[in-house]
């Protein structure tokens, strides 16, 4: 049986102490751009996110907190204000809004909602990010639904994200056939977005728009894909391309369907153009009446793992890039049927595994800043890895000490000096727990 080494532990810091509410990091880019402060969401296990009513920061050396947004007389209906993270280069951070015509009868969905960002020095004052526009004729540059888990660009230029469509999750209630599927936009601060204003439109400072194509039924044994999400921006600044130049893109899984007609995530690439204003072949940015908004004029989506083939098909996880953009991380199951971590090039080729571990390895795969190292959960402690020629055993060594529940929403400082994660703490003897903000301090 391998074993990690464990004279490494690092003493851990509890930074959030209040057990009336979650304090929720949902595995996002939670640091600000000086590392002293965690960004967080307040969402309840019986309401999620249309629960949360506010966006609040703990600075990680005083434990004081700050509220950045909240919405007064928020229900557990919505609107709802969650899924928050900081931009790498302002202190500015963006998160999800659900709609705030929300009703019990008409409450927080995933395709009612939008992208919010808020500067930290001016709480409570809004900026939307991305418009969007469910009256027809529909508007390029605007969505038609709701956009979740908001990530920046390493430059801080995009906004990347998952989106679910209203429009047509109206056509599947009104025909019964799949047509609400999650797929993957990216928003630029190119130029506003003015829609017709009404209760469900909302205007947008972003440009934006989708960038992966997905169909209700793929062909068996093509790389057609009906669901796209675990998605995340490929390096700090993209990725060396073949021709020589940095290209854009995100990373993310892809459902396929193999050659019997089995549903199987494998990870995929999107490059995307620098212009997105541009529509493609497949259509217009906007979408129609019963189609999606399409992807911009040269975006090139590509598969990158083939496991429908192998006796243990699929990948999980948020597939995540190294800083350089050379390796891609996630999950898969190794020849035992043990999840492990495998990497690949954003460019293709045969995948690497990275850990031989004896159980399954679990939580999510975070790289280190310095690109040469990766943190996950094992058998409930967060473990370092190492990537390189070493064997196994010296490439490993746990940081915390095993708990039930694991920690979880790991994220690194922007100088790779403090890991920050969640961890469930009981209310008193009860059964209820709330989720903490917990730091350590890692030397390498």
């Amino acid at each position: 049986m391998l074993s990690c080494q464990t004279d490494s532990i690092s003493e851990e810091k509890q930074i959030t102490n209040d057990l009336t509410y979650h304090h929720d990091l949902d595995n996002n880019d939670n640091f600000s751009p000086d590392g002293k402060w965690l960004v967080y969401d307040t969402r309840t296990d019986d309401g999620g996110i249309a629960a949360s009513a506010r966006i609040e920061r703990v600075n990680i050396e005083t434990g004081e907190k700050q509220v950045l947004f909240e919405i007064k007389n928020n229900q557990a209906w919505g609107p709802g204000a969650g899924a928050v993270s900081y931009s790498p280069k302002e202190n500015a951070v963006v998160f999800i809004h659900g709609l705030t015509n929300s009703t019990e009868e008409n409450p927080y969905q995933q395709w009612r909602r939008t992208g919010v960002i808020i500067h930290d020095s001016l709480p409570n004052q809004p900026i939307y990010m991305d418009a969007r526009d469910v009256t027809f004729p529909f508007t390029p540059g605007a969505l038609r639904g709701g956009t979740h888990r908001h990530e920046w660009s390493g430059d801080g230029a995009w906004i990347g994200y998952t989106y679910n469509d209203a429009i047509l999750k109206a056509l599947e209630d009104a025909t019964g056939q799949k047509r609400n599927l999650r797929t993957i936009g990216v928003s630029r601060k190119i130029r506003s977005v003015n829609v017709d204003k009404n209760e469900e439109n909302v205007s947008g400072e972003w440009f934006s728009a989708l960038v992966v194509r997905v169909v209700p039924e793929p062909m068996p044994g093509t790389d057609e894909i009906s669901h796209a999400a675990g998605d995340s921006w490929v390096g700090t600044n993209g990725y060396l391309a073949a021709n020589g130049q940095k290209q854009i893109a995100r990373a993310f899984l892809g459902t396929v369907k193999d050659k019997s007609g089995k549903e199987v995530s494998e990870v995929f690439i999107v490059d995307i153009p620098e212009d997105i204003t541009q529509p493609g072949s497949l259509g217009p940015l906007e979408g129609t009446k019963d189609d999606f908004p399409m992807p911009p004029n040269g975006t090139n989506q590509r598969r990158l793992t083939y496991t429908a083939n192998t006796h243990h098909a699929g990948c999980t996880g948020i597939v995540r890039s190294s800083p350089d953009g050379k390796s891609l991380a996630y999950f898969a199951k190794d020849e035992k049927g043990i999840s492990q971590i495998f990497v690949i090039s954003p460019t293709g080729g045969k995948p690497t595994q990275l850990t031989e571990h004896d159980s399954d390895v679990t939580g999510n795969v975070r790289w280190h800043p310095d690109g040469q190292h990766v943190t996950y959960v094992w058998k409930g402690s967060i473990t370092l890895c190492k990537t390189g020629t070493e064997s196994f055993t010296e490439r490993i060594k746990t940081l915390t000490k095993p708990t039930n529940p694991a920690p979880t929403n790991m994220v690194w400082s922007p100088d790779g000096n403090i890991l920050a994660f969640n961890r469930l703490v009981k209310v008193n003897d009860s059964d209820a727990a709330a989720q903490q903000v917990f730091v350590c301090k890692v030397e390498m």
